[in-house]
């Protein structure tokens, strides 16, 4: 009870300073203040958060799909043939507060969550610090095969703390220190509370593009879990009002508890997904 009223209360803590829309943002910094500006051209790097917020008033669509693995190949056309859908709304409620809210067809999950800055990098202060935290719904699970499910197995709950470094104009960098609690698992081989460290950079390419990577450490996994740590490499192309980002990775999941906790890929064994997010501003 103690940890759902902390993540309520930081779901509306309000913090800082966000961004200006993609026009405005292309790899400069502003001309009136020492703060450093694109650190991040995505929302998210690959399939984490990034410390990139929406201005206020800004509202984004973000559509992700995350096709089968490649390990199959022609079967099922390099996994072509089994796309996961998520679909996320972003609003900037004030200059430095995010709330979303998203639907993904892998478990039907809904997400509630809101993002805040902290800390923007400038001249004095040699970082960015973001807050993220999200409430989740897994509408997928039955009671057909759990008699005794009660509304509140479905719900999971997340919290990061994002934090990020421009070096120069070509490289940046995030460490995201990650809790997520799962009010239910399978058998109780796995914690409800678990524990993560996500590290993620950009490189730039170009005016317009970048090349990203993206690696979860999962501090707590059980010994005989089934899963494995996320690794995901990809591309950045903005294009006026949207940002193009595909990739590869070891997860079919999009939000960040089942990328985390659920990744089932394994790339030694050339079972990866191909995937791409598309965001819209307006």
């Amino acid at each position: 009870m103690k940890f759902k009223i902390l993540i309520i209360f930081l779901c509306f803590t309000y913090f800082g300073f966000a961004q200006d829309d993609l026009l405005s943002e292309i790899d400069v910094e502003s001309e009136s203040s020492t703060e450093v500006s694109s650190v991040f051209k995505g929302l998210k790097i690959i399939n984490f958060e990034s410390t990139k917020l929406v201005a206020k008033g800004g509202f984004y669509f973000v559509v992700s799909h995350r096709f089968g693995s490649v390990k199959n190949g022609f079967q099922n056309l390099f996994g072509l043939d089994e796309a996961v859908t998520h679909l996320n709304f972003i609003y900037g409620l004030t200059e430095g507060i995010n709330v979303s809210a998203s639907r993904s067809s892998n478990q039907k999950i809904y997400e509630l969550a809101s993002k805040f800055r902290i800390v923007k990098q400038c001249e004095r202060i040699p970082f960015s610090v973001v807050g993220y935290t999200s409430v989740l719904a897994n509408t997928a699970l039955s009671t057909d095969n759990l008699p005794k499910l009660e509304f509140n197995h479905r719900l999971c709950y997340v919290v990061q703390l994002l934090i990020s470094r421009k070096f120069n104009d070509k490289l940046s960098v995030q460490l995201s220190p990650t809790f997520f609690h799962d009010n239910y698992v399978v058998n109780d081989v796995q914690d409800n509370s678990q524990y993560g460290l996500i590290f993620g950079g950009r490189y730039k390419l170009g005016k317009r593009w970048s090349f990203n990577l993206e690696y979860g450490a999962h501090l707590n996994r059980a010994k005989n879990s089934l899963y494995n740590n996320p690794l995901s490499i990809g591309f950045d192309l903005e294009t006026g009002g949207h940002v193009f980002q595909l990739h590869f990775t070891n997860s079919q999941f999009m939000n960040a508890n089942g990328v985390l906790g659920n990744s089932t890929g394994d790339w030694s064994d050339g079972d990866f997904y191909f995937g791409f997010n598309i965001s819209r501003s307006f």
